[in-house]
């Protein structure tokens, strides 16, 4: 069976093409990953003696600024994919943490311990966190 010189140039096309787009999508669970992991440092994560801004954030103590930084944080939480496990249950938990964060900056009554609710670790990273 004799190959033509357009089925090969067709064929090298589409591999050119699948291979982009898997690229791209590395790139975007790069992406994903990268963000996560800013969150989780930036906010979450503290050297020895300092409190974490979550933690300062129940305990009333973030700053007006540290607080819409972390409702900020946790907005581009929700729109990451989740590295391991459901989307819809990543989408629940970042969205509380999201809205929980918000009522923080805004002052609402229980909004600490609300977002004390919402910022449960293990019942995040026991689904969502990659081994």
């Amino acid at each position: 069976m004799k190959i033509g010189k357009k089925a090969i140039a067709a064929a090298a096309a589409a591999a050119i093409i699948a291979s982009g787009a898997v690229l791209r999508e590395a790139r975007a669970d790069d992406a994903n990953e990268a963000a996560i992991k800013e969150v989780m440092k930036t906010y979450h994560k503290a050297p020895k003696g300092v409190d974490p801004v979550c933690k300062k954030a129940i305990n009333g103590q973030a700053s007006p600024e540290e607080l819409k930084k972390l409702v900020l944080a946790y907005k581009t939480l929700t729109t990451t994919k989740p590295p391991k496990g459901d989307e819809a249950s990543w989408k629940e938990k970042t969205g509380k943490l999201f809205e929980a964060a918000q009522a923080l900056e805004k002052g609402a009554p229980d909004a600490a311990a609300n977002y004390k609710k919402a910022v449960d670790c293990k019942a995040c990273h026991s689904v969502h966190k990659p081994d």
